[in-house]
């Protein structure tokens, strides 16, 4: 075969796998033949990261892993330990890359003895796991074969008393480059901590630049932070900057590598919780799962780009679109940190927030996030809700209890029906499903669907079925001595499905 012919073939197929078909035309040939179109296919590969639980020894966290039932070839999912570390070690202040504590030998080798905290053996039931105390380190873990599309873990920590008290929750993140975290803060009353998880093999290095309401923050420690292979660091905020101010947004980038991030925020006398990412930048932000008690909301918005933003704010609550009385309007200067009190918004009544631009179009890339507060005095408790994605066509939360849970459904522009999966409980049960018609412009907050003789916890998977995008978020309460603990988690399309571009050869360009 000649060396011309080798070379187109291989161009061709190139060409089919970057655009997702290919017309190739055959010599004195008039016609053409074209491929399939990309069609979408479960993902094979999934991983997860899970920030280090332990604040306290009062500490009770669990794991719940779960895949939504689906065909495929037989698989695993695992999450097993990482070699925690210090921000001191990963920044290298001491000057000596092999100094090591007997805690952090103590943890390289449970870590490297291979065994996993949790396993996840089928799918459509989920699988849990305990830790207790203040050395529970993080967890990488990684998904195969049909228990890798839609794979999600809910870690969940209660801590009844001390400075973290409350109840922290976070579904286990992606590995990515990138991570916007409005809503963090350098106060006095604050100690939030940005938690960076190497999933890889290799070391990994990340930026984190601060944003305060005036712009940049002075920091010089913030740059460079080594994140060992396999390992986490927690950084704590306020030691990167002099600079005090309660609005802060947190931007963290890798320079080489990939990691997991999210901020453990605690916040004295009002409890702590995990603040998860926002949705990348974008003209028009959903914040969906606000509860129908907050004594308190906060607004915190941030403008990457060169302009400023100008937004206007709705709540979406049961009956339609509420404007806050003297908070219709938001400026968001380049660059700067804006927050707004908007107190007991929701009025008795669960919503969701709604960002859109002031002036219609596209409008200037935003992200943002909530503060949300229940309680009054001795008995307030803090959650947080960052802006995220619609639903899509899947979405799935994990550790649901036979009580306290309340799923809050969003539906921004069209009427959208969405049909509500409960799963196999962990300990037993049969699954349960339902659907829910969310009318255009209103939040609808329910209680889920729970399995029959639910035993253990059990996921939640949502889909649309037909209308517009929805928006939807969980929010997990367990009452502990008067006080509302609560956490909030959104659920933004899982990813277990990707488009593969589909290429169809046509042998009669082979010219001998």
């Amino acid at each position: 075969m000649k060396s011309t012919s080798l070379s187109l073939i291989a161009g061709t197929v190139a060409l089919a796998a970057v655009t997702g078909f290919a017309a190739l035309t055959a010599p004195g040939d008039g016609g053409t033949t074209e491929a399939k179109a990309a069609t979408r296919l479960p993902v094979e590969r999934s991983s997860l990261l899970c920030p280090a639980p332990g604040l306290s020894d009062l500490a009770e966290t669990t794991y719940t892993s779960f895949t939504p039932a689906g065909g495929g070839e037989a698989g695993t999912a695992e999450l097993k330990q990482s070699t925690s570390t210090t921000a001191d070690d990963a920044t290298n202040k001491d000057g000596n890359k092999d100094k090591k504590d007997k805690k952090g030998e103590k943890a390289k080798a449970k870590a490297d003895s291979g065994k996993p905290v949790v396993s996840l053996k089928e799918p459509g039931k989920p699988a849990t796991a305990d830790e207790s105390g203040a050395d529970a380190p993080a967890l990488v873990g990684t998904a195969t074969g049909r228990l890798a599309p839609g794979w999600t873990t809910q870690q969940t920590t209660t801590v009844e008393a001390g400075g973290a008290r409350g109840l922290l929750g976070v579904s286990c993140t992606g590995p990515d480059t990138d991570f916007w975290f409005p809503a963090a803060s350098t106060a006095k009353s604050r100690e939030d901590y940005v938690h960076l998880t190497n999933p890889d093999d290799t070391a990994a290095v990340a930026d984190i630049e601060l944003y305060g309401p005036d712009g940049t923050l002075k920091s010089d420690v913030g740059e460079g932070i080594t994140v060992p292979a396999r390992s986490s660091v927690p950084v704590l905020i306020s030691t990167l900057t002099s600079e005090v101010a309660e609005d802060v947004t947190a931007h963290v980038t890798t320079r080489t590598g990939r990691v997991g991030a999210v901020v453990r925020a605690a916040d004295e006398g009002v409890g702590s919780d995990w603040l998860a990412a926002s949705a990348d930048p974008t003209g028009t932000l959903v914040l969906p799962g606000i509860p129908a008690d907050a004594t308190s909301v906060r607004l915190v918005a941030f403008a990457p780009g060169d302009d400023d933003a100008d937004l206007k704010v709705k709540l979406l609550a049961k009956n339609g679109a509420i404007s806050p009385a003297g908070h219709e309007d938001l400026h968001v200067k380049s660059r700067m940190t804006a927050g707004v009190d908007l107190k007991d918004i929701t009025r008795g009544e669960a919503g969701s927030l709604l960002l859109t631009p002031a002036r219609g179009g596209k409008g200037t890339p935003v992200v943002a996030a909530l503060r949300v507060v229940r309680g009054k005095g001795d008995a307030q408790e803090v959650g947080y809700i960052p802006a995220t994605g619609p639903v899509g066509a899947q979405a799935t939360v994990a550790d649901n209890r036979a009580k306290g849970s309340t799923l809050s459904l969003t539906a921004p522009g069209a009427t959208a029906t969405v049909k509500v999966t409960a799963s196999a409980g962990s300990g037993g049960g049969e699954q349960a499903v339902k659907t829910y018609t969310v009318k255009g412009g209103t939040t609808l907050a329910v209680t889920p669907p729970v399995p029959s003789g639910l035993k253990g916890s059990y996921a939640l998977t949502v889909e649309t079925q037909s209308g517009g995008p929805v928006h939807a978020a969980r929010t997990l309460a367990l009452p502990q001595d008067g006080i509302q603990m609560f956490t909030v988690q959104t659920l933004p399309d899982d990813g277990g499905t990707v488009e593969v571009p589909a290429a169809e050869q046509d042998l009669s360009v082979l010219d001998d």
